[in-house]
């Protein structure tokens, strides 16, 4: 396991995160015990969660686990608050996280996303009073655009707040937006990127068919919102190419979806969602297999 710095804090990052929106939506907290012991257990030290996952259910999922094993020291914890962005609701929601969480302060507190309805100081001065009180060390976004971003960093710049040091934007072969603005601009103001959703929510494990039924109980079932992102021609079109590269290199197509993701210039870090240990270990698997430059470029082509 790689461990990188994050943008210009002093928090230091597995290359591999664990994404913790499965647990107590699709997994019960004795399976999310399993899956974040072997996440520990495998080098992985970046949890990331929310208050929007599960109603508040996977932070004190995490916060059990926290307390149960003793491991605070021991990862990074990251959590997330959602619109209505207002100083008041920022304030009162971190102090839910923290309460579910089971812990005086989060290593990482981010936007969740966009919230075009409130004045922009709102949120970042909740930010700033946050990292002054000490309870997050700290602050980034998640799912803004880099015009967003950059709009963010300029009024934490002029009045003397702390800046945002990392963002996670959705990053996969389908879903590559980033790489425009996003990923040149985050480069060039030492953000950390811990980008989500490497298999696009299940669509790049090759189970989805064009025209077929949704398995119950797949992701694209339990969120049906994103079957738009991924069925489509391109999509498919995509997954069937890489398929037939999977079959040529005697791997997988996960793996090799993974890997891809893992491999890419920019990323600081890659957020996997598991509903077993054993999707830890995949994870893991991908980034033993690493890509070339050559490879990396054909699959990028596709």
């Amino acid at each position: 396991m790689e461990y990188r710095v994050l943008g210009k804090s002093d928090l230091r990052v597995s290359s591999i995160g664990l994404g913790c929106v499965t647990f107590g939506r699709e997994i019960d907290a004795a399976t999310s015990f399993a899956v974040m012991d072997r996440a520990l257990e495998r080098g992985i030290t970046l949890f990331d969660t929310a208050e929007a996952y599960a109603g508040g259910r996977s932070e004190e999922i995490i916060g059990r686990w926290i307390a149960d094993r003793s491991v605070r020291e021991r990862i990074v914890l990251a959590t997330k608050v959602r619109p209505p962005l207002s100083r008041d609701r920022i304030l009162t929601s971190a102090e839910a996280s923290l309460r579910r969480l089971q812990t005086d302060a989060v290593d990482l507190f981010l936007l969740h996303s966009w919230d075009a309805s409130a004045p922009l100081e709102e949120p970042l001065e909740a930010l700033d009073r946050l990292v002054r009180q000490g309870k997050a060390r700290a602050i980034g976004c998640s799912n803004l655009a880099a015009w967003q971003l950059c709009k963010a960093l300029w009024r934490q710049d002029i009045h003397g707040w702390p800046r945002m040091e990392a963002v996670q934007p959705n990053y996969n072969l389908v879903v590559r937006d980033i790489e425009r603005e996003l990923l040149p601009l985050c480069a060039d103001q030492q953000i950390g990127v811990i980008s989500y959703s490497p298999l696009g929510g299940g669509f790049l494990t090759g189970k989805y068919r064009p025209g077929g039924d949704v398995p119950a109980g797949t992701r694209m079932d339990v969120s049906p919102l994103m079957q738009p992102i991924y069925f489509h021609e391109t999509g498919f079109r995509i997954l069937e190419e890489l398929r037939a590269r999977a079959v040529e290199l005697g791997t997988t197509i996960p793996l090799l979806a993974l890997a891809w993701t893992m491999t890419q210039p920019g990323i600081t870090a890659v957020l996997i969602g598991a509903r077993s240990p054993e999707q830890v270990d995949q994870a893991l698997d991908a980034d033993a297999l690493g890509m070339s430059a050559e490879l990396r470029a054909e699959i990028s082509a596709l």
